[in-house]
């Protein structure tokens, strides 16, 4: 289910005031929401002492997308929320840093089936930060959650 909404959110992210104040920017998105390549470019601001990205900045730049994957494919219908995260840095990150969140529609219409049938579930996706040599500079691991709004009303007790 396409909503018309999420498209316009997604254009203004670009114009996020902590994403500005980063240098973080989404380069690129499917049409359909299941891909999305977000840069951080080296900036003075955004140097830590060592001259390398600063981690903060680093995991700023994952932190929504693989939920928006979820969240635009699976509609209104559902609670889409991070459960947790983490971030492994893996060597020193300079220049242009490149994260491509994806989430093929298969695995999306599974998630759908399963919350379908189980009311709720956790799911886990991972991804590389890269530098410009194409090496892995951080992996960030995420858990999403997911409710079927159905099954809160199903499972409330009256009174």
């Amino acid at each position: 289910m396409k909503n018309p909404r999420f498209g316009r959110l997604i254009k203004k992210i670009n114009m996020y005031p902590p994403y500005l104040g980063m240098g973080v920017r989404v380069r690129s998105y499917r049409d359909d929401f299941t891909r999305f390549e977000v840069e951080l470019r080296s900036r003075w601001y955004n140097r830590n002492l060592f001259g390398t990205h600063f981690g903060g900045s680093l995991y700023s730049m994952c932190d929504p997308f693989f939920v928006f994957i979820v969240m635009m494919s699976l509609g209104r219908g559902y609670v889409v929320w991070d459960k947790s995260a983490a971030i492994e840095f893996l060597k020193p990150a300079k220049g242009t840093i490149l994260g491509v969140f994806e989430i093929d529609k298969d695995r999306l219409e599974e998630i759908r089936s399963e919350v379908d049938q189980l009311g709720k579930n956790t799911y886990h996706f991972e991804a590389d930060l890269v530098d410009e040599a194409g090496q892995a500079v951080a992996r960030v691991s995420k858990e999403v959650y997911v409710r079927s709004k159905a099954y809160k009303s199903a499972t409330a007790t009256p009174g």
